[in-house]
């Protein structure tokens, strides 16, 4: 009798490699303070967002950094004009600054977030305006 030679089982091939997968997102606080600024009904959101604000940009890339700065001054800028416009009501002119300022401060977050879901710097992060 002969005997056939047996094949030796070839060894396992390695698995393949996993994609990484991304524990955090380096936008994702940035996401959270604009959210919390346009949460601005509750009081202490948008405190607790420029907190937030100051405490990451040092932290954060470059093109990042224009987005905290640019909340940052959005923060600052905002209650100056908050408070203009509610000395003014008295004299009511300050009505229609008080609804003005509230839509510059929608637009101004809302053109934030855009630009940081494109993953774009925000390019002119010290204008007064929009």
């Amino acid at each position: 009798m002969t005997e056939e030679p047996t094949a030796t089982p070839a060894a396992p091939s390695p698995a393949p490699a996993a994609a990484p997968t991304v524990t955090h997102d380096e936008r994702q606080m940035a996401f959270v303070i604009y959210i919390l600024y346009l949460a601005h009904f509750v009081p202490i959101a948008p405190i607790v967002g420029v907190v937030l604000a100051y405490i990451e940009r040092g932290r954060a890339p470059a093109w990042l950094q224009s987005h905290y700065l640019f909340q940052i001054r959005t923060f600052w800028i905002s209650l100056l004009y908050w408070v203009v416009s509610l000395a003014l009501c008295v004299i009511l002119i300050g009505i229609p600054l008080l609804l003005a300022t509230w839509i510059w401060f929608v637009v101004r977050c809302a053109l934030g977030l855009s630009r940081l879901m494109r993953n774009e710097a925000y390019p002119t992060p010290e204008s007064w305006t929009v």
